[in-house]
């Protein structure tokens, strides 16, 4: 609570921007958050903390020595704790980084599958670690969290894997950001879990409370609070804490007069004991907590359901409106009273306990949680072959030349392939994943023959599932698969193995799962995304599974770099340097945006130097000429259309150059480096283009967003001319979509004679 008081009240504002901290939020999973870490957790447990219980986590490292005052002092600023938990910003070892409602708790779910994954392979390469129970993956999370769909995609998807060793712990407060939830709201998260086989442990009365219950009347007062519509709960809740505690007798003396012991009830305690006592809730009663926590005897999925108030024990206790609220510097000073925290001693993490502070020390350091140093586990490098296996063709698709490599790499037992798993929302087929599949397996719990295969039936696809698989086969949902992708890509940290996961999907549906993508980057997770089939170039499909805007969505995620190669060497080149880049200590996840589109595939050798433009972003396809009057700067599957542009060009307006760019996104990067730091060597794009004549006009053409290109006029300072794709796509063969869209050669051809026209007159001339 200190901590964000300091950081609204006492630390100088320079912005006058109010920082927050939710401190309701923090209140009511005090007790739960206390008991998992300071008696219930085990070294290799990992836990996902609800966003706005950040403090208190913070609060809780500081108290184990885990997390320094300064941060905490800092709490919210530049270089202090984060306002939500993050794996790579904070200092203090988070396991997941939340803060997107819901997506931390699927998290949970999915590493509790990659544990079982690297547990089954036997990866673990520390015997110590090998040896370990598994860990239990934790989510503490808000009861609106349930409001995400994504948590019951997630739900299902673990159904499907019969997922073990996950608890799901809800801070059921029945408050959310705006108000209060709907009444019974427990009864459907009940039925939820049951139907996707959750044991349910409803945590809702505490001890006091369960104690009165045995007694004459007691019965009735239960049946009166769980009748209590959870506003009216919250409102005398509210009032109690606050002064009116007779709110709670006024009620229960018109409601239940004439009820036989009630009287005595409520004679037996004052307004202040019986405030306590109504609001004695299991959530906040530390020995029913325990019980609970420490009555789970085998590795089913749990979900504790366990009854809070929202702003527990402090002047924000219940009020509808505490979810962003604040105490003022009046209510702190009453509050730090109450906690017996002498004035001077806010930061002193014992100064409000009732023991001895060393026995209190000697205790902290001996919670199993505590034993263990580091969390962060330090994975091997996988070790990767100087290039990649293609068979060549004369004629094909980077999608089909995407399956190729993975199928030449499913033939052997090289290091990269023993740690590579993919994974797809029911696209393995048509993403080209079905060779690796047949030959490397689904992962399962269970053995599974392929019963087509069993009884004869002639099929392509030979599924076996079994725990050494290498496949995770999921449902179609796009979110589930950046939530999968992101466990896999963190299974060293987590868990001490490194692998190196490949998911694929259709392009336009990165829309669809985007939050999770942005999620999976922000906690650092290390994976890559084939994306396919990709723009309008996957003609006859229509605008549905056409893509636009996601070449932009590849510039500008942090954390992803993105490609979208034209020919298959170049594929082949760009996946080797990716599966390096998951695996450097600044690197990330990688893009890959390919196409279905077959092209005739140039007759060339891969040189060092041609290997390096190709993963640097670009290479010239043609040279441009000593006098050429402009260049074009494609990237991806409308090659054919800028080569024949250019051969419609050559008798009046020779030597036009061609630039292929394999990645937009590290050719920007490269340029906004040398903008902030123009002391550095020049970017690729400088060496590339930055010897070309002032006069050289500059055309950009690709099946996506024409923004995508267009900043390279900017960069080098010249008039540029863009073509691209900027309204939905419909359903036709490529010659009518692309002259529609005006990317087809004769539109290339236009744009490069009005740039030269433009040129020679010396004005500006829009196409």
């Amino acid at each position: 609570m200190w901590m964000i008081h300091n950081a609204n009240h006492i630390r100088p504002s320079r912005d006058g921007i109010k920082v927050g901290g939710h401190q309701a939020s923090c209140a009511s999973v005090a007790t739960l958050m206390t008991a998992l870490y300071f008696d219930v957790l085990k070294p290799q447990d990992r836990v996902a903390v609800k966003p706005h219980a950040s403090p208190i986590f913070h609060a809780i490292q500081y108290m184990m020595g885990r997390q320094d005052q300064s941060a905490l002092e800092r709490f919210r600023s530049l270089g202090g704790a984060q306002s939500y938990p993050s794996r790579t910003k904070d200092r203090d070892e988070v396991d997941f980084s939340t803060g997107s409602v819901g997506l931390g708790v699927a998290m949970t779910l999915f590493a509790s599958m990659v544990q079982d994954y690297v547990r089954l392979h036997h990866l673990i390469q520390d015997q110590g670690l090998q040896q370990q129970p598994a860990g239990r993956m934790i989510s503490i999370m808000g009861d609106a969290e349930l409001d995400e769909g994504n948590i019951y995609e997630a739900m299902l998807e673990g159904w499907k894997y019969d997922v073990r060793n996950l608890w799901w712990v809800i801070d059921y407060n029945r408050q959310s950001l705006d108000g209060v939830v709907s009444d019974g709201l427990f009864q459907k998260i009940r039925q939820f879990f049951g139907t996707v086989d959750w044991n349910v442990n409803m945590l809702k009365y505490g001890k006091k409370l369960q104690r009165v219950f045995e007694l004459p009347g007691g019965e009735a007062l239960e049946n009166w609070i769980d009748e209590c519509p959870n506003d009216l709960y919250s409102a005398l809740t509210f009032k109690g804490q606050s002064g009116g505690e007779g709110s709670w007798r006024e009620h229960l003396k018109r409601d239940l007069h004439g009820v036989k012991g009630i009287k005595a009830i409520l004679d037996d305690h004052d307004d202040h004991a019986l405030h306590e006592l109504m609001t004695n809730l299991a959530g906040h009663d530390m020995e029913a907590v325990l019980d609970a926590f420490h009555g789970v005897k085998d590795d089913s999925p749990q979900c504790f359901i366990a009854y809070t108030v929202k702003g527990f024990n402090t002047p924000l206790a219940g009020h509808k409106d505490n979810h962003a609220g604040l105490m003022t510097p009046d209510q702190m000073e009453m509050f730090r009273s109450h906690m017996g925290v002498p004035e001077g001693g806010e930061w002193d993490p014992f100064a409000h306990l009732e023991m001895p502070k060393e026995e209190v020390r000697d205790y902290i350091a001996g919670v199993s949680f505590n034993r263990g140093g580091s969390r962060i586990h330090q994975a091997d490098k996988v070790e990767l072959p100087d290039s990649l296996a293609i068979k060549k063709q004369s004629r094909t698709s980077t999608q089909q030349a995407f399956g190729a490599v993975l199928n030449e790499l499913a033939r052997g037992n090289s290091a990269l392939a023993s740690r590579l798993v993919t994974t797809s929302p029911d696209v393995t087929v048509s993403t080209n994943l079905g060779p690796w599949v047949n030959q490397r397996g689904i992962f399962s719990l269970d053995m599974r023959n392929d019963v087509f295969r069993d009884e004869k039936v002639a099929s392509a696809q030979k599924w076996l599932r079994h725990g050494g698989g290498q496949h995770f086969e999921l449902g179609i949902a796009e979110s589930n698969l950046f939530i999968m992708l992101a466990a896999l890509g963190l299974s060293g940290p987590l868990f001490g193995t490194r692998l190196l996961p490949v998911g694929t999907l259709y392009d336009p549906f990165i829309q669809r799962g985007l939050d999770s993508l942005n999620y999976a980057c922000y906690q650092g997770a290390r994976f890559m995304v084939v994306a396919t089939p990709s723009g309008i170039s996957l003609a006859p499909e229509g605008g549905a599974h056409q893509s636009v805007s996601t070449p932009l969505i590849g510039m500008g995620q942090p954390g992803l770099t993105s490609f979208e190669p034209a020919y298959t060497d170049e594929l082949a080149e760009i996946m080797g340097w990716g599966f390096a880049h998951m695996q450097a200590d600044d690197g990330g996840a990688v893009y890959l945006r390919l196409s279905t589109r077959p092209l005739e595939q140039p007759e060339r050798s891969i040189t060092a130097d041609l290997r390096e433009d190709i993963v640097s972003g670009g290479y010239w396809l043609r040279e441009p000429g000593q006098d050429a009057p402009a260049v074009i700067v494609f990237t991806g599957a409308v090659a054919p259309e800028v080569l024949q542009a250019c051969e419609m060009l050559e008798e009046e307006l020779p030597g036009v150059g061609v630039l292929a760019v394999t990645s937009a996104d590290r050719l920007y990067s490269g340029w906004q480096a040398r903008i902030r730091r123009p002391d550095l060597p020049k970017s690729h794009l400088e060496k590339l283009m930055g010897e070309l004549g002032p006069e050289v006009r500059i055309v950009t053409v690709q099946d996506g967003h024409p923004a995508t290109l267009s900043w390279i006029g900017s960069a080098l300072g010249r008039r540029l001319f863009p073509l691209g794709v900027t309204g939905f796509g419909q359903s036709g063969d490529l010659p009518d979509l692309y002259q529609t869209h005006g990317i087809d050669a004769e539109a290339i051809m236009d744009a490069v004679a009005a740039a030269c026209v433009d040129t020679a007159r010396g004005t500006p001339m829009a196409l």
